[in-house]
């Protein structure tokens, strides 16, 4: 059975940010607010419940989870990035865009592609996500919330709560998200290419929507 938080959107409340945190610790999978929609989350270390947040989401191994940091200084651990990547994913962040690039030695195999060694990282806006960030000390790895055989993510707290509350550990309710998913953007290649199209706008990188 998991908690359900009631979080300020805007100023999140310490005690219950250090619960949630807590949680994860130990080994719990969480559904927290982003500046796009809803997503899983859990502890980047932990196998058990990496293995859990993908079977609820129904992905394999070829599909890829996103790493959650709090800014561009943890850039580097996890990924290798030129100037000109760095430089553009500066412009647009925190915001709601996964970047696919090349995995650092750091990323354990499990959590990236098993052929392009490639990871996915955001820079999220949104006030509760970045207060579990900085009071976790890492990142937290997560995928959109999106439940087959559904479309589109979920974005009511209570709605989760319904569905989930015996898969998943905690939902933390901030109100209402956006039912669009964050924009993928591979920056592996030469050039950018959209993944998907979500409430990130494609202008910086010069692509249009198919």
């Amino acid at each position: 059975m998991s908690q359900f938080f009631r979080i300020h959107p805007d100023n999140p409340q310490p005690r219950l940010i250090a619960q949630a945190v807590q949680i994860v610790k130990e080994g719990g999978v969480i559904a927290l607010p982003t500046d796009s929609s809803y997503a899983l989350g859990c502890r980047l270390d932990d196998k058990e419940a990496v293995t859990r947040l993908r079977r609820i989401r129904g992905l394999d191994e070829r599909q890829h989870l996103s790493l959650l940091v709090r800014d561009l200084s943890e850039l580097a651990a996890f990924a290798m990035v030129d100037n000109h990547q760095f430089r553009l994913i500066k412009s647009v962040t925190p915001g709601p865009y996964v970047f696919v690039l090349q995995a650092t030695k750091e990323v354990p195999r499990r959590l990236s592609h098993p052929s392009r060694k490639t990871i996915g990282l955001r820079v999220p806006d949104h006030a509760i996500t970045l207060a579990l960030l900085e009071a976790l000390g890492e990142p937290l790895i997560a995928t959109t919330l999106i439940l087959p055989p559904d479309n589109e993510p979920l974005n009511e707290p209570e709605d989760i709560r319904a569905r989930l509350e015996k898969q998943i550990d905690l939902v933390i309710d901030s109100g209402a998200c956006l039912r669009a998913p964050s924009t993928v953007i591979d920056l592996t290649g030469d050039e950018p290419v959209l993944v998907r199209a979500g409430c990130g706008s494609l202008e910086p990188f010069g692509l249009t929507a198919a």
